[in-house]
């Protein structure tokens, strides 16, 4: 029997020719619909209970092209194609991971982690092969599992004796958290990696069930070891301080992770058949990561290594900064798009918006449809087994002379696959 996750590839690949979309991309302009190039579904922690309600609120508000984002689960998007097409939802597929640049470690430079230096964030845009894995693919992802599996075991087992030692027996283990999950999400164990937002939530809830209200407050400023400002019944805040005050470098729960190196990183993206993409921060950090200021040299070093497609997630953004930032860009020939992430509790709109709710500016929302369409575009092409935006090295597609021949071609032809599907 089929899965629903090839269901969803032979679908895409039936809407018609690679000809037959060049020609419909050439009789108008890419248009506008709203988008949102990046969330995450769960099992990954996700501010939707499960894929139907992350379907129903897209639908609702009229976002009709949304990019899927997930840590290492990619069964979960045969559920969503699934689901969203009664909708006319079109998905574009994509993949989230996480790398360490040594150079820039010993250096000190915060990369898109204002946290820790030399961690990077990487993206996949336009995935095609999740649902049969190379043996390459294969491994990369079992060694981030195992990775990550094994860190999450020890960080529960240190926080469980951190609660134990001031009374609060919360007798969770690794396997608990990830029935937890289950449970909540309605999946299989399979499907779980447990990440530390996962973690927070389930000795979040444990506290809870056995300290009442009154006490909260006192009894976490013991565990912590400083003052809680959260409210004694605000879930999502203490979440958030026990990741911050228990779960970080130098914390009691802390356990330092294993990352996979750029190129292990990006090699990932290209065997899954992706275009790699740079999820910017700009100001989401405060003062702007180091690897990120200027946004001209930031370009430079993308291009560097290969990175021929950029990001945002506008929530953490100020207009200006937006503007600026996306604008030099696109200029530069770097396609961009933008997102909401939805990993945390925070059930935000589905349209992406600036930071306290701005609107994102007009301009920049024509530039992240743009991007969209050409992920699209090179999904689709790549789904007929043909070169996409970039090659399975890397290389920006060599039928185009300059950059803005590449990006306008691959953004027409997108755009004419969105249309077919969503005109059924």
């Amino acid at each position: 029997m089929k899965s629903l996750v090839q269901t969803a590839l032979d679908c895409l690949r039936g809407l018609g020719s690679v000809e037959e979309m060049r020609r419909l991309g050439e009789k108008s302009s890419i248009g506008w619909v709203r988008n949102n190039s990046h969330i995450h579904l769960p099992p990954n922690f996700s501010a939707f209970e499960n894929v139907e309600q992350a379907v129903r609120l897209a639908a609702g508000q009229q976002v009709t092209v949304v990019g899927l984002s997930n840590y290492y689960d990619f069964e979960v998007y045969g559920d969503f194609f699934q689901l969203g097409r009664e909708h006319r939802i079109f998905p574009v597929f994509g993949l989230e991971v996480i790398c360490l640049i040594d150079e820039l470690v010993k250096a000190g430079v915060k990369v898109n982690d204002p946290g820790n230096p030399g961690k990077m964030y990487l993206c996949g845009k336009g995935i095609t092969r999740f649902g049969d894995l190379t043996q390459k693919a294969q491994q990369i992802i079992a060694a981030i599992r195992g990775n990550d599996t094994e860190r999450m075991g020890k960080m529960i087992d240190l926080l469980t004796k951190v609660f134990e030692g001031k009374g609060v027996a919360a007798g969770l283990t690794a396997q608990k958290v990830v029935e937890q999950v289950c449970r909540r999400h309605g999946c299989s164990k399979e499907r779980v990696t447990l990440q530390e937002r996962h973690v927070a939530k389930a000795f979040q809830e444990a506290f809870f069930s056995l300290v009442p209200g009154p006490r909260r407050g006192k009894l976490l400023g013991e565990i912590f070891g400083v003052e809680s400002k959260a409210g004694p019944e605000d879930e999502v805040k203490i979440q958030n301080e026990i990741r911050s005050h228990l779960m970080k470098a130098g914390k009691a729960g802390f356990v330092q992770e294993t990352f996979l190196d750029f190129e292990q990183a990006y090699s990932l993206i290209l065997e899954l058949g992706g275009i790699p993409c740079y999820p910017t921060l700009a100001d989401g950090a405060s003062p702007i990561c180091l690897y990120e200021e200027p946004v001209e040299k930031l370009i430079a070093d993308l291009k560097k290594r290969k990175v021929y497609f950029a990001e945002y997630i506008p929530i953490r953004n100020q207009p200006q900064v937006l503007l600026h930032y996306v604008k030099t860009m696109r200029q530069a020939g770097i396609p961009v798009s933008g997102g909401t992430e939805h990993n945390t509790l925070d059930l935000l709109g589905i349209e992406p918006t600036c930071l306290n709710k701005i609107p994102v500016p007009e301009d920049i929302k024509a530039i992240f449809w743009e991007g969209a369409c050409v992920a699209a575009g090179h999904q689709f092409l790549t789904l007929h087994g043909q070169c996409g935006f970039v090659d399975n090295k890397g290389n920006p597609n060599p039928a185009y002379t300059t950059e803005e021949e590449r990006i306008g071609a691959f953004a027409k032809i997108g755009a004419a696959v969105i249309r077919k599907y969503q005109q059924g």
